[in-house]
């Protein structure tokens, strides 16, 4: 028993260990062969505890693999069902094109909604990102939007500010801290996760693409904060004054 116990079980860890698959067993399959090794063992003592743990984590790890698959596949099928089938002229247009209007959102989502002030080496990522949207589709909004229950905003109020994106919230952790450092923490939070927002709308403005679109009234900047907990969202505008680009 504990033979073949033990060659079960290599086989499986080194079939999981490459992530493709499980040789010739499916994952289900693979999960009731080690269902089974635990069924074995209640009546055989010569299987150890301590392999009991791992087939049981074993088989945990299948199954939670097993269901993340699934519902990435579920959820790509309900997209083209309801979807893509449904609106195969839509989805021809966008794929020779895109032009996001409001609504009809070019998405990036980033930590605690924050935007970094403009470094094209340091924040490359994100400042793509924006290039792209601007410069490239010529979006004529970007709206920022926060949420309650923030678990990035969370963090920026509690860690130590040495975590680099952390240093990029700490202009809105320190207004919070200095307006409403009186008031109970999960309260400070709370106006956190709306400063933040404001902190990232400045940000944007230091980006050369957008700061130019503006002074052209081609862009607009919003805020935007969905309360999930109340039921609202309030959405406000960026009032800035930039003159057009003087070329020499």
């Amino acid at each position: 028993m504990q033979s073949t116990t033990f060659h079960f079980l290599a086989s499986i860890m080194s079939s999981s260990s490459r992530h493709a698959g499980m040789g010739n067993l499916s994952l289900e399959e693979a999960s009731e062969g080690l269902k089974k090794l635990l069924i074995h063992n209640d009546k055989d003592e010569q299987l150890s505890k301590e392999l009991e743990t791992k087939i049981e984590k074993l088989i945990s790890e299948l199954l939670g693999t097993t269901q993340t698959v699934r519902r990435i596949l579920g959820g790509f099928q309900s997209f083209k069902t309801n979807k893509f089938d449904m609106n195969p002229a839509l989805f021809r247009e966008l794929a020779e094109h895109q032009t996001p209007k409001p609504g009809e959102a070019f998405t990036f989502r980033n930590i605690a909604s924050l935007v970094p002030p403009f470094n094209k080496l340091r924040y490359s990522g994100v400042g793509a990102a924006i290039e792209y949207a601007v410069v490239t589709l010529k979006v004529e909004n970007i709206l920022v939007i926060g949420h309650s229950r923030c678990g990035g905003i969370d963090k920026l109020m509690e860690l130590p500010e040495d975590d680099d994106w952390v240093q990029i919230g700490l202009p809105a952790k320190a207004k919070v801290k200095a307006e409403f450092g009186h008031l109970p923490l999960d309260e400070q939070i709370r106006e956190c996760e709306k400063e933040a927002v404001n902190l990232s709308l400045t940000n944007l403005q230091t980006y050369p693409y957008v700061r130019e679109r503006m002074a052209r009234k081609a862009l607009a900047l919003r805020g935007g904060y969905y309360d999930f907990v109340e039921g609202c969202f309030k959405l406000w505008e960026v009032k800035t004054i930039i003159t057009t680009p003087i070329h020499s």
